[in-house]
């Protein structure tokens, strides 16, 4: 086998089976990987220098051919049903040796990375793929070691990735000719039939959330940053929430964008870079992901280039709507060096009601933010979905159940322990509508959400008064700083009292139908206050 590159002493390629590899490229740089896609013909350079590349059929994750191999070390540890379904070992074997039989005789390229900024708890991997592309992509998204460290590092996770490999359903067990299975017990990840690179992160973020309950550490879907102070602070957040947009904050460092772990000393991202999308991307709206779209060393995927100029055009969905840019965290300019901070001072949860009855800001107790971790509530609007309507009530257990192998409990309570130990306070903050539901009512003002953010961050609501929401038991502020009161209370805002209080009434219920499925796993206290349907 050929090699070039920097490969690790203790490891090799065969050791998995990789066996007839025509040269194997280990841990290229950012310009070799991008010199090797371009003359592979994988993607082109827009005018600004960044990679673009298009992922055909699959824009996006594909959760419905997403498995867990079923065997007895693991099979007790794991949340078995649509998100994690179970694949046979004996169909793992045969799909692995037929894997490795499409790799013969081809090039490979490899990166060998770090999961986890914390030294004490980051996982080491390896990621083998059949294009130069999205080894980039691994590169960008993970942690890189440094050059002494990496001749030693022996994987503990590997991730194989060949999208032009198609399984066969019949045979292989499988529900398409895509699949993204993770052997827990061999420490295996095989992943084909699918260009979408997220799937890449998205399987180690799985990986980290198996593994890091088990030593005491809290994985998390979210993103973290840090004021001047010192002060540490964590915005949950489904699709459309504004989790990225209200945790970019010129005044704070950001720890990371999207998956954290919290241990014993503090916060830890779990990556090295920021996967964003790009639908509708401004320099007026986002200036530091405009900007990194225009970088060298960036990945683009699905957004429209034009062939001439080889401009983007992030306003045309005509790939997909979920356009996305890849990039060193590095490159952000108030990114955290360590990606590492302390235990957070507040948790920011953010939903967007499209009911609009929710209160833009609320402080959540332990006991509630342990029911709103698992409940993972936001709304889908009509339009978004071919046949949707009307608003539509959707629940995530954890912010992130596509990607839970265990049970939401285990992580919820540890969220509430976490939380006691170090006297964190914890924040609902509603990003959707005011005034009425989608269609009558408008979007809560951006600046008015930032005002409230700011507010909780800095300290100025700590000594207003409180006032008790009847139908969802929270407390909400009587004032805050920058927000005009009668923004505060939804109802207020309402024209239509009626039609208010019979909003409220179908969301409760949504609340109170959700949550049964946790019901039996909760404490009295949690149970007690748990939102109940309105008569």
């Amino acid at each position: 086998m050929e090699s070039s590159g920097i490969q690790p002493s203790s490891f090799s390629l065969e050791e998995h089976g990789l066996k007839g590899i025509k040269r194997a490229h280990w841990n290229l740089n950012v310009p070799d990987l991008v010199e090797h896609a371009l003359r592979r013909r994988e993607g082109q350079l827009t005018k600004c220098g960044a990679f673009i590349a298009l992922t055909g059929e699959h824009t996006g994750r594909s959760p419905n051919d997403r498995f867990i191999v079923d065997e007895k070390s693991t099979h007790s540890n794991i949340w078995w049903g649509p998100v994690n379904k179970p694949f046979s070992l004996e169909n793992f074997d045969q799909l692995h040796a037929k894997m490795l039989e499409h790799f013969s005789g081809r090039d490979v390229f490899v990166q060998c990375c770090y999961a986890g900024a914390d030294p004490a708890n980051h996982i080491k991997i390896c990621v083998v793929t059949e294009t130069a592309w999205h080894n980039l992509f691994a590169r960008n998204m993970f942690i890189q070691p440094y050059i002494n460290d990496l001749k030693d590092l022996e994987p503990e996770f590997t991730i194989l990735h060949a999208p032009s490999f198609l399984a066969d359903p019949v045979t292989d067990g499988t529900a398409s000719s895509t699949f993204i299975i993770l052997n827990l017990a061999t420490r295996m990840i095989l992943i084909g039939g699918s260009a979408y690179a997220g799937e890449i992160k998205k399987s180690i973020f799985s990986v980290m959330n198996y593994l890091m309950p088990s030593r005491g550490i809290l994985p998390m879907h979210c993103s973290a940053n840090i004021g001047s102070n010192g002060d540490t602070a964590i915005f949950f957040g489904l699709s459309g929430t504004g989790k990225t947009t209200l945790s970019a904050d010129s005044s704070r460092t950001l720890i990371g964008d999207d998956e954290h772990g919290w241990g014993a000393k503090g916060l830890f991202n779990f990556e090295g870079g920021c996967y964003a999308k790009t639908i509708n991307l401004t320099a007026e709206s986002e200036p530091e992901i405009f900007d990194l779209c225009h970088t060298f060393g960036s990945i683009i995927e699905n957004v429209m280039m034009d062939p001439n100029t080889r401009g983007l055009n992030f306003f045309d969905s005509t790939y997909s709507e979920n356009g996305r840019v890849s990039y060193e965290i590095g490159k952000v300019p108030n990114a955290s060096a360590s990606g590492q901070g302390g235990h957070p001072d507040n948790i920011v949860m953010l939903t967007c009601d499209a009911f609009g009855v929710l209160p833009p800001i609320s402080q959540l107790t332990p006991d509630q933010a342990m029911y709103h971790f698992l409940s993972g509530y936001t709304a889908k609007v009509a339009g978004t979905e071919k046949g949707l309507q009307e608003p539509a009530a959707t629940f995530s257990a954890c912010f992130g159940a596509p990607f839970l192998p265990r049970e939401p409990n285990v992580y919820a309570q540890l969220l509430r322990q976490k939380m006691a130990r170090h006297g964190v306070k914890c924040w609902l903050v509603n990003t959707g509508w005011s005034g009425g539901g989608y269609g009558v009512g408008e979007r809560i003002n951006i600046a008015f959400t930032r005002a409230m953010v700011n507010a909780v961050l800095n300290g100025s609501l700590d000594d207003v008064e409180f006032t008790l929401d009847p139908s969802f038991g929270v407390l909400i502020p009587k004032s805050c700083p920058g927000v005009p009161v009668s923004v505060l209370n939804q109802r207020s805002t309402w024209a239509d009292a009626a039609a208010y209080d019979s909003q409220v009434r179908i969301l409760t219920q949504r609340f109170e139908a959700n949550f049964k499925q946790f019901e039996d796993h909760v404490d009295d206290k949690v149970r007690a206050i748990a939102i109940r349907a309105v008569a």
